[in-house]
């Protein structure tokens, strides 16, 4: 063969890969304008969809009339398409949707940038910061993240502003200028750009259009949230869950079953807050939320940690289709649909907790922060890593110090694989605790925890993957709960 010969033959190749692609990508915009026109709510959040008609992008379940297939265009994230130059659809809300189930599950690298941006880590330490946790250079993030998303994290970053922006001009009372720095906008004027932009309107016009049922609050009552969340949502069990697991002081749920509240202190990175949930269903898919904050600049930290703790960013479809294949949690997932895992509000507070067992409330008693004001309701916050370095059982010490020094992080970005390793080396940690950490406090929806016995011998919970989580849950569950 000559070379021209293998030339020709890679041409061939090449074309036939690319033919391949072309037509994978095709079935793919499909499939996503069949659930366009099905005004499908499972795919919220997964992707969102531009009409060059009208130059608005909407989230798949848009109730507006399903726009030609030729006019649509798709993108991976509201930023993409923000980019592309497209404003949000004032009817559907694309910006309020669940977030996509695939970055909880996803260890690479822009699964775990997808993490930390919502977490607030670009708005607190910039691009070069975001790219230094995740051990890559800001340009390499920059590379992965508009190949994958069309979008980089300035820009996702940007998104997530501009809707913490739309929250506080729709449910407060706040001059604009606080709202553009407590957003995390640079300046007014760069705000006011934003929002002209990704909504079509000025920030005063946007304030005016909220529904006559969106009273403004001022700062005292706090920020009235809805929490968006896809398919269903198993509300008993959750606030069952937090209600054995309430930690006095730091945690509280009160009300009669079906309309509960739970109440909890957050330490955030520019002060102490106070969120509260609400089991009561509104009529719609999203938890009633309210967050009395310090600092309004961390109302989108707490919104994120406030979503991983209630884990409403999970795809329960998604769960229900590959737990439900398996004779063992079929009848399970058919009688609670929509079982969710309790994740984590503070990753260092939920790691120690299960590191102390029942010691965690004299933790608290004695070494935890008093919330500057006095309230009704829990006032302290957790103890800190520095604090309990030096305190409690042998377990807590060392992990409070491994976690004060830096040796082992647990922020939403980290490598899981690794940190379980790390942790189960400590002293008076070992696998089963590692293991529990890295389900909650790090929020992976794969962990089945050493010899549980819950899982019954006879089980194949290989096949439950990537759901293992899901299927602890589930089977942890008495009969007929």
């Amino acid at each position: 063969m000559t070379v021209e010969d293998v030339r020709a033959a890679d041409s061939t190749a090449g074309d036939s890969r690319a033919a391949d692609i072309r037509a994978e990508d095709i079935r793919v915009e499909d499939s996503r304008y069949e659930a366009v026109s099905s005004r499908d709510a499972r795919f919220d959040g997964v992707f969102f969809f531009a009409v060059s008609t009208t130059g608005i992008y909407c989230r798949p379940s848009c109730p507006a009339v399903t726009p030609k297939r030729r006019n649509v265009s798709f993108y991976r994230t509201a930023a993409a398409a923000q980019g592309a130059g497209y404003r949000a659809c004032r009817r559907c809300r694309p910006d309020a949707v669940p977030g996509s189930a695939e970055w909880n599950v996803r260890a690479d690298v822009v699964g775990r940038a997808m993490r930390l941006i919502g977490d607030g880590v670009v708005d607190r330490e910039g691009v070069s910061g975001l790219a230094a946790r995740l051990g890559y250079s800001a340009r390499q993030l920059q590379r992965q993240l508009n190949a994958e998303l069309g979008a980089g994290p300035i820009a996702l970053a940007r998104a997530q502003r501009s809707h913490t922006a739309r929250i506080l001009l729709q449910t407060t009372t706040l001059q604009a200028a606080e709202i553009a720095f407590a957003s995390g906008f640079a300046s007014v004027r760069q705000f006011n750009d934003t929002i002209r932009e990704i909504y079509a309107a000025t920030p005063s016009e946007l304030r005016s259009s909220r529904g006559r049922h969106a009273a403004p609050h001022d700062g005292a009552a706090g920020v009235p949230l809805r929490l968006a969340y896809r398919g269903p949502y198993e509300r008993a069990a959750m606030f069952d869950r937090l209600a054995a697991d309430a930690l006095p002081g730091v945690e509280e749920v009160t009300g009669a079953p079906g309309a509960r509240t739970y109440r909890r202190t957050l330490a955030l990175p520019a002060g102490p807050a106070v969120a509260e949930a609400h089991e009561r269903s509104g009529g719609g898919d999203w938890l009633d939320c309210r967050l009395h904050l310090t600092d309004l600049r961390d109302l989108t930290t707490a919104t994120q940690r406030m979503r991983r703790l209630l884990d409403l960013d999970a795809d329960p479809l998604a769960v229900a289709e590959r737990l439900g294949a398996d004779p063992l949690l079929a009848p399970l997932v058919a009688a609670r649909p929509g079982l969710r895992v309790p994740g984590t509000a503070d990753p260092h507070e939920t790691a120690l907790r299960i590191a102390a067992g029942p010691d965690a409330a004299e933790l608290v008693a004695a070494y935890g922060e008093e919330l500057p004001a006095p309230r009704t309701g829990p006032a302290r916050l957790f103890p800190g890593a520095a604090r309990l370095a030096d305190a409690g059982p042998p377990a807590v010490r060392a992990l409070a110090a491994a976690l004060a020094s830096g040796d082992i992080r647990l922020d939403p970005g980290v490598d899981r694989g690794d940190t379980e390793r790390r942790l189960a080396a400590l002293p008076g940690i070992g696998p089963g605790k590692a293991a529990r950490i890295r389900r909650h406090a790090l929020g992976d929806p794969d962990v089945l925890l050493p010899d549980d016995p819950a899982v019954p011998p006879s089980a194949a919970p290989e096949h439950w993957r990537p759901w293992r989580s899901y299927a602890a849950a589930h089977l942890a569950l008495p009969p007929g709960h």
